[in-house]
């Protein structure tokens, strides 16, 4: 999804008009782990062009789950990564394979479904609405995928007392995909799906899918970046790491990011957060 949103389109052109042309990093390509969220949303469209023309850094983007954006750090595949699965990346500082973490945006999870809403879940609290699909055997989309959005939904099916990786129901469904194709497939299928709202927002004209829960607590959806532990892997790009991370916490790039989706639905896509500390999200 290649889109540049006018109001970022201009503080881009600005930013680079008014910034000096970078001298070459030493090392000048980058790998980038990140979430299909990420880049569904059309938000990397607008940020790493921003980033490149700062910088004099390349970006290779690699978007896949959480999972497998922490396991190709893991493996010395990637150098700096954006997700959002804040238990796991917790995790994978304290396995020494990350060096510096910081708080960069939210937004949150919905979960969206056919129009018909057969399980009766508008409106419900996130837990109560899982059990009523559970209960009414309704089909259920899920990524499937070691995603930062898997995670949280078996979380939350844990909450319900329900364990469908174990109980394999014939409604409970596994795309193995990211999040916008996950969206079509339920839409297709007219099944229910949890979805951060970003990248439903950015496709929602292409689905037959409505927002039926939303606004829990439980559905905060964070994101971090985290720059690739040089100590465990002397190939890291920890130089072009540490300057994404430090491009993605200022004060500019958190400017853009508050604005990036308003134009075009009436609401940012992701909140910043920059400013912020993982306690006051309620981490």
């Amino acid at each position: 999804m290649k889109r540049i949103f006018p109001i970022l389109l201009i503080l881009f052109l600005l930013a680079t008009a008014c910034s000096p042309t970078p001298a070459a990093p030493a090392n000048p390509n980058l790998i980038l782990a990140t979430t299909t969220s990420t880049q569904d949303s059309g938000l990397l469209d607008v940020l790493i062009p921003l980033f490149e023309a700062e910088s004099g850094y390349t970006v290779q983007t690699v978007a896949v789950g959480s999972g497998q954006a922490m396991k190709m750090g893991e493996e010395g595949n990637a150098d700096v990564l954006l997700v959002h699965a804040p238990k796991s990346e917790v995790e994978f500082m304290a396995n020494g394979f990350g060096k510096d973490r910081a708080l960069v945006m939210h937004n949150d999870f919905i979960i969206v479904g056919p129009a018909a809403d057969p399980a009766g879940i508008k409106g419900k609290p996130v837990v109560d609405a899982l059990k009523a699909i559970s209960a009414g055997s309704a089909e259920f989309v899920s990524r499937g995928d070691d995603s930062g959005t898997h995670k949280a939904e078996l979380n939350l099916w844990k909450k319900a007392e329900y364990d469908p990786k174990s109980a394999a129901p014939a409604w409970y469904l596994e795309s193995g995909q990211g999040m916008g194709a996950t969206l079509t497939i339920a839409s297709e299928k007219g099944a229910y799906t949890m979805t951060d709202r970003a990248t439903y927002l950015a496709n929602k004209d292409n689905l037959q899918l409505e927002i039926f829960v939303e606004g829990d607590n439980a559905l905060l959806n964070v994101y971090h970046v985290i720059t690739v532990s040089p100590e465990k892997w002397d190939t890291a790009n920890y130089d072009g790491a540490l300057a994404f991370l430090n491009f993605m916490i200022a004060p500019a790039t958190q400017e853009v990011i508050g604005k990036f989706g308003v134009d075009n639905y009436g609401q940012p896509l992701f909140y910043p957060d920059a400013d912020k500390t993982d306690a006051e999200l309620g981490l």
